[in-house]
Formats: C-alpha cells, sequence, structure tokens
C-alpha cells in the first residue's frame, strides 16, 4: 500500500510541475476590479533562481468594460462570473503567450516582428473561417464582413504585440470567444486590447526575447497572484 501511495505522488507531483508554464519574461498587468478600464503594468525576467522587476510600473488602459475571462494557458475558474466574449468591451484575463510584434515600417529589434499594411485584415466576424486570424486580403477568398485593418491613418498599430488568445493566428478558435486582441499604442480604453504610449510599447519590445517565451499575465490584483501561484514557476 505504501508503495501505492508512493507512485500516486510521484505521479501527482510530475503533473503538477509539468502544468507549470516554462517562461522567463512576464508582462504583469493588474486591476483592482473586474470592471476597471485601467490599470498597471509590470515587467518580470527570471535570473538566478528568482523572479526580478524590470522597468518601471506603467498606466495602461484595457477593455472600455473591464476584464472577462479568456482562452490560453489556463483554466477558468468554476465560478468565473465575467467570461471575454465577442463585442463586449472587455479585455481577456488569465495567461496568454505573446505571439509577433508588428508595426506600420520595419523595426530594428531582435523578437519577432511582422510589418503589416493596410490589404493585411484581423478578421472578427464570428461566422468566417478566418475567425480571429490575420490575413492578406489580397490571397484570400474573402467571406468576412467584419474586420480590422492592420495599417490604418492613426498610429494606434504602429507598434503591437499579438496576444494569444482563443487560439490566435492558429486551428481552434472558439466563434464568439473575442478576437484580434494586441497590446499596442493609444491612450483611452479600447474594444478589449491593452493599450500604452508610444515609448512604453517601443521598450517592451526591444526587451522581449522570444527563447524566454514571454508571456502576459492579466486579471485583477487577486486573479493574478492566483495564477502566478498555479502556473508559474
Amino acid at each position: 500500500m505504501k508503495q501505492i501511495i508512493l507512485i500516486i505522488f510521484v505521479m501527482f507531483t510530475s503533473l503538477f510541475a509539468e502544468g507549470k508554464i516554462d517562461t522567463k519574461q512576464m508582462i504583469v498587468v493588474t486591476t483592482k476590479s473586474w470592471n476597471d478600464n485601467y490599470g498597471k503594468l509590470q515587467r518580470y525576467e527570471y535570473s538566478k533562481q528568482r523572479w526580478h522587476k524590470v522597468g518601471d510600473t506603467i498606466d495602461i488602459k484595457l477593455g472600455r468594460n473591464g476584464l472577462g475571462w479568456g482562452i490560453g494557458l489556463h483554466q477558468t475558474p468554476k465560478n468565473a462570473t465575467y467570461i471575454k466574449h465577442e463585442g463586449d468591451g472587455r479585455s481577456p484575463a488569465g495567461i496568454f503567450e505573446l505571439k509577433q510584434a508588428f508595426g506600420y515600417e520595419p523595426y530594428d529589434i531582435s523578437y519577432p516582428y511582422k510589418v503589416y499594411k493596410r490589404t493585411d485584415h484581423c478578421v472578427d466576424d464570428i461566422h468566417s473561417k478566418y475567425y480571429n486570424k490575420i490575413v492578406d486580403s489580397t490571397k484570400v477568398d474573402i467571406d468576412y464582413k467584419s474586420k480590422e485593418y492592420m495599417k490604418f491613418a492613426k498610429d494606434y498599430y504602429s507598434y503591437g504585440i499579438t496576444v494569444n488568445h482563443n487560439h490566435f493566428d492558429e486551428d481552434g478558435a472558439i466563434a464568439g470567444r473575442g478576437s484580434c486582441i494586441f497590446i499596442h499604442i493609444k491612450d483611452i480604453p479600447t474594444a478589449g486590447c491593452t493599450v500604452m504610449n508610444k515609448a512604453q510599447i517601443q521598450e517592451i519590445l526591444k526587451w522581449l526575447d522570444k527563447d524566454k517565451n514571454p508571456i502576459l499575465v492579466q486579471g485583477t490584483y487577486k486573479s493574478v497572484q492566483k495564477l502566478i501561484q498555479n502556473y508559474i514557476k
């Protein structure tokens, strides 16, 4: 019996360890409540067996209606009150892989970076097969009626980072659970993105290191504490 218990214990601890996210860079965004559309952002980097703060804490804006649990590297709590849906004006809460950065012009950084043009669209039409994907509209059969231009007159997307909420740009996106979530430039609350000024996002882009598997951890202060405790090594 003792041997069986020991085997179960070893299996449990092994599974728990495997459930931790292997990352050495975190962008942590916190708010006081689920309905706040503003918050604080702090960067962290893991070295010498511990997490260290990087740079200053900055003020950011979020979705105009606050936060709702998104789809990422975490499990949504069973008792969650706020769940992210398309068009709800909420930013996704949870833990999310950061994918490529982007902008209007080339930018000399080591992190993967893509230059987008006006014909590049991020599709937010829940009925489209391209939902939650960025497509070159000149190269696909357009089946969508709603999209975001990845380049337009305002500077909002002149620098940005794609957030892997709801299987962004990959198979498995759940229609209606939210799309086209970015970190980018803006000074007012958004439809669901996390925003800051140009100098602040440029500093983040220069800091990001693909080999360190950077992630976004976003939520209320209490929910972020639990996420980090449960999922971060």
